[in-house]
């Protein structure tokens, strides 16, 4: 063979050992890229997972139900709930509720007249409650409540909330006295929300109890367990009226389904049927608080707030 034709030989020899290590090399730069990108992505997914189970693991008021309103939508209804007039209050009357809701000697699902050492706080009657943020039946009462003691004092810091999503009519509508303060120049108002509307852990486990918020005094407890014993919502007015329970026959099955929005409207509007229990129930309150301050201010002691307070 010439040396023209070994010189080919050899030059298409190393051309193909050069090829095949190019292409070495390009595989195992893919590889390598491969590799990156694999656990880049399993990174990735593992911070995901990561940041899942910490949002479902954390305990909030958002963590499931409704969403509640908060910013100006919270400002603009707490100022429809506490400002609803007389008028309304004054034409739904009794409402829907039973006359035998007053006056009785049991206090449950009823105002019941007492009778024990004045409560007093500040030098002035209080009026004590006891709930807790996931009771149905708390979530009803506030309502009524909050439209009562407004018409002796003015709340701030209130906060939407929804009863608890897995106890009997879940996710109602309401407020928590939780973080909110109020003042009066005629009563004292003395709220203890014993849990959240959630369960530690946010389990769904109904073995699992809620998170606490609020302890009542040792007085306090002493006065729940006198007329009841464990049943919420407990409503002590200055100790000489007791409530448990909602009036009959108002209950958090009249709000069932309902936005915050939608009960603050009804409240203003004495022919629907929430009117006629919510603005019923806060007009008894009314009375009561109302015999212990005199009829003062005298804005609050309306002929039908005047007409209860004769059933009292």
């Amino acid at each position: 063979m010439g040396r023209s034709s070994t010189a080919k030989r050899n030059g298409t020899r190393q051309q193909k050992i050069a090829a095949q290590r190019a292409a070495a090399r390009r595989a195992q730069v893919r590889q390598r890229i491969l590799v990156a990108s694999g656990s880049i992505v399993a990174i990735v997914a593992i911070v995901v997972a990561f940041v899942l189970v910490k949002a479902g693991s954390a305990p909030g008021k958002a963590a499931a139900g409704s969403t509640a309103p908060a910013g100006a939508a919270l400002q603009s209804l707490v100022t429809e709930v506490t400002s609803v007039p007389n008028s309304v209050l004054n034409e739904v009357g009794t409402g829907s509720l039973s006359a035998s809701d007053s006056g009785t000697s049991n206090p449950d699902n009823a105002l019941a007249t007492v009778s024990g050492s004045p409560l007093t706080s500040g030098g002035k009657p209080e009026v004590l409650y006891v709930g807790a943020n996931y009771c149905p039946f708390c979530a009803a009462q506030r309502w009524a409540m909050i439209i009562a003691l407004s018409r002796f004092g003015t709340f701030s810091g209130l906060t939407a909330s929804h009863s608890s999503t897995s106890d009997i009519y879940p996710d109602t509508a309401t407020f928590t006295f939780y973080g909110s303060s109020y003042t009066s120049k005629y009563i004292s108002f003395r709220p203890v929300e014993e849990t959240e509307n959630y369960r530690q852990g946010n389990s769904s486990s109904q073995s699992v109890p809620y998170v606490t918020l609020q302890t009542p005094t040792a007085a306090e407890q002493a006065l729940v367990a006198r007329y009841d014993g464990t049943s919420i919502p407990f409503i002590d007015i200055g100790n000489r009226y007791v409530q448990v329970g909602n009036l009959t026959p108002y209950g958090p099955q009249d709000l069932a389904g309902k936005s915050w929005n939608q009960i603050a409207a009804a409240l203003r509007d004495p022919s629907s049927p929430i009117a006629r229990e919510v603005d019923a129930s806060a007009n008894y309150l009314t009375a009561a608080i109302g015999k212990l301050t005199g009829n003062q201010p005298a804005s609050a002691a309306t002929p039908a707030v005047r007409a209860i307070e004769a059933t009292l």
